[in-house]
């Protein structure tokens, strides 16, 4: 099996990334926390493979049959809180001294951390969501009782949050939800009923929606609460946990199936609208769902390029055969593209929430957000394959560890809304501003260096992008007043957006890098513009429910 290198300093395409974008003191004062946690992957993975795989383990009664649902956690689980408050996994987007830069600090550590923290990441990602939403909503007094818990640095006064929103008729669509929230005797409000998919409830608090006693159907009437998860003698607050999750992939990950049984809580805000109080926690961990999915991009493709210099097939290692040299190739440049476009969104977070961003950027961050989720969920599935086939057999083996980045891929395209639901909220997004602020946006990257003398086929890749943009935008023109039209492309729309938009932040990275003598995100756009940029088409629209029969 292949042996990792300290995934900070091995990794071109983020040292490439660092010395194109971000200022040169900010480098020097994160690079100890990113290459330590750049060794830390390297050896996680190595440390991996010499254990046998652990899951959570939920016992419910204790020796005299009372109730107590107790989750043990994996032992990486187990110093999760040490790791993630030392290099402020959380704390670092929220910190002030980097200013705009700030989001860029935390989802680079996160970047390097996610795959050996065999996804403690999740509940960190939801904690940054409800520090986020808690701050956007103006309710001083829970600002100052929670979030200077969920953003420390100190592993003893750390908190964790989950975000409670799953149930068996409202998932993607949480209008349908069915928790109920009333008032006891005392005026306090309590939580009833059950969540069907909780991904952090062993952390200390959530953040959930529920619909107050009388408020009437859908997702206008709900409220969000908060609640925390233990009382003051450390008994479950009125939650029962049913069973833990048997799931595909993040095994590790203690996902629940609870009972709210009168959970002490507390209104956030008003009484309804709780679905825009939440909104800026589903933002933030659509962010995380982005990074993570690069993460493991990058993982598959690093393993699998080792293998390929190591491993010896038909007189010759496999990096040496062509045609599998042209499988890792698109591999790379297609995580390459990836890489810009995720990094490029943390940073217009961090300019959006330090009050930098212009119109043009704060309407950027609400358009790229749900596609670059979108985006690279599906390609890190894609990659994940490509990577256990490249391995062939030994690919197929649990004990290898490349089976799980497979398994564990899967979940990208299905956290904080599926593919179909986050093209039609990116439709929704247009419907506000238009494909404007994209075209603009990426005209900006397509001007960068323009006096300078470049190769011919930069220069046409640069009309590419500008075609494939303008495709779009004719697409949206012809069909704009065809509901049915619009959201049977929306995906196609989708992907084709954001293809294009990392297509041309890569070719301004690779302008920068044919200054600086590097051809290779040339060469990396070049490979991922041999595959057409739209997935768009202008044909006669034929119904896809005639070709969807029955069971």
């Amino acid at each position: 099996m292949p042996v990792l290198k300290n995934q900070y300093r091995s990794d071109r395409v983020l040292q490439t990334w660092l010395t194109q974008n971000m200022p040169q003191d900010f480098r020097g004062e994160i690079d100890a926390d990113l290459d330590a946690l750049g060794a830390h992957a390297a050896h996680a993975w190595d440390e991996a493979r010499a254990r046998t795989p652990t899951q959570p383990i939920l016992t419910r009664f204790d020796a005299v049959g009372n109730r107590i649902d107790r989750i043990e956690s994996t032992p990486v689980w187990q110093r999760g809180a040490e790791i993630a408050t030392r290099y402020g996994l959380v704390a670092a987007g929220h910190e002030a001294r980097h200013g705009e830069y700030a989001r860029c600090d935390q989802f680079l550590r996160v970047y390097l951390h996610h795959i050996a923290s065999e996804f403690y990441t999740c509940p960190l990602a939801m904690t940054d969501g409800a520090a986020t939403a808690l701050k956007a909503s103006a309710n001083d007094a829970l600002i100052a009782h929670a979030v200077p818990r969920l953003t420390s640095r100190d592993v003893s006064t750390c908190w964790l949050s989950g975000q409670w929103m799953t149930e068996l008729a409202g998932g993607s669509d949480v209008g349908n939800t069915e928790a109920e929230a009333w008032q006891d005797g005392n005026g306090h409000w309590r939580l009833t009923g059950r969540k069907w998919f909780t991904s952090a409830v062993v952390g200390d608090m959530a953040l959930t929606l529920a619909r107050p006693r009388g408020a009437g159907p859908g997702g206008h009437a709900l409220a969000m609460f908060y609640l925390e998860t233990h009382a003051a003698d450390g008994s479950w607050n009125g939650i029962r946990i049913d069973q833990l999750k048997d799931k595909l992939g993040t095994r590790e990950l203690a996902t629940a199936e609870i009972h709210l049984d009168g959970a002490n809580a507390m209104p956030v805000g008003a009484l309804d609208h709780g679905v825009r109080l939440i909104a800026p926690m589903l933002n933030v961990t659509r962010i995380w769902n982005a990074v993570g999915a690069l993460a493991s991009m990058r993982r598959c493709v690093a393993l699998a390029t080792a293998y390929a210099h190591q491993r010896e097939a038909f007189g010759k290692r496999l990096i040496e055969h062509p045609l599998h040299a042209e499988t890792l190739a698109d591999m790379q440049a297609a995580f390459e593209a990836a890489f810009q476009l995720v990094f490029h969104l943390t940073h217009l977070l961090g300019r959006s929430e330090c009050g930098q961003a212009d119109s043009d950027e704060q309407a950027c961050l609400r358009l790229l957000t749900p596609l670059a989720k979108l985006w690279t969920g599906k390609l890190a599935v894609d990659i994940a394959s490509e990577c256990c086939e490249a391995f062939g057999g030994a690919g197929y083996i649990e004990n290898t560890g490349i089976p799980q980045l497979l398994r564990d891929a899967q979940v990208y395209p299905i956290w904080e809304g599926t593919s179909n639901v986050l093209a039609l909220d990116t439709l929704r997004a247009l419907g506000k501003t238009g494909v404007g602020p994209i075209l603009r946006s990426v005209e900006r990257c397509l001007q960068a260096r323009r006096d300078s003398a470049l190769p011919q086929a930069l220069a046409t890749a640069a009309s590419d992008i500008r075609g494939s943009l303008l495709d779009a935008t004719r697409w949206l023109e012809t069909h704009g007043d065809d509901s049915s039209r619009l959201q049977a492309g929306a995906r196609a729309l989708a992907f084709s957006l954001a293809r294009a938009v990392a297509a041309a932040l890569l070719w301004r990275c690779a302008v920068a890098s044919h200054a600086a003598g590097d051809a290779r995100p040339g060469h990396a756009l070049l490979r991922f513009l041999s595959c057409p940029l739209s997935h768009l088409s202008n044909n006669a629209f034929a119904p896809a429910f005639d070709l969807l029969d029955p069971a």
